[in-house]
């Protein structure tokens, strides 16, 4: 009979356990070193008093952008694949660079019209939806055994960090670099 309280697992958390797919990057998925599992914020509100101002749960969830640092690969693949994926939702030159890259990269296909039962979705779906990804964190235990799964529903980049090139090196340090993701939500399955 096990004490209350004291839990069935004792093994702690790897933080080298997982692995992530963007669907928009294939090239990026091995070459990530480091992952940031994004935070909640919940908003509050608060009731006024002559005394102390009374706080009181909010009915807001805020979500953390999405993190994450990978190595450059030899060719740039890697990185020009988020590089491209942020132009074309800039298109600081032309409009087409929008519509060239949902309609030749893209791989989320453009929804057709109609009405979407998802949060957050109003109106008929435009053809802007082929400019998002879904992705899904895999959080493995310690024997490489899918524990969960965090997923995350129409993620797009807002950031892509600078490459610093330096003949002033005395050893080589592989280029590293660091996306942001903005999404609507994520979820967090259990496997167990």
């Amino acid at each position: 009979m096990a004490i209350r309280g004291q839990p069935s697992n004792i093994d702690y958390a790897s933080p080298t356990q997982f692995q992530l797919v963007i669907n928009q990057l294939p090239e990026v998925e091995f070459f990530i070193t480091n992952l940031t599992l994004p935070g909640i914020n919940l908003g509050e509100a608060v009731i006024p008093t002559p005394m102390k101002q009374i706080p009181v749960m909010g009915d807001e969830i805020t979500f953390e952008n999405l993190s994450l640092q990978f190595l450059v690969n030899e060719t740039f693949e890697n990185y020009m694949e988020i590089h491209n994926w942020l132009i074309a939702i800039g298109f600081p030159q032309s409009h087409k660079q929008f519509s060239n890259w949902r309609s030749t990269n893209s791989v989320t296909p453009e929804a057709s019209r109609g009405k979407e039962t998802d949060i957050g979705e109003t109106t008929a779906r435009t053809s802007a939806k082929g400019m998002f990804s879904d992705a899904t964190i895999t959080l493995l235990t310690n024997k490489n055994n899918p524990i969960a799964e965090v997923k995350f529903q129409d993620l797009h980049p807002v950031a892509l960090t600078a490459l610093e090139f330096s003949q002033e090196q005395t050893s080589v340090d592989y280029l590293k670099a660091t996306a942001e993701f903005q999404y609507k939500y994520y979820t967090i399955n259990q496997f167990v």
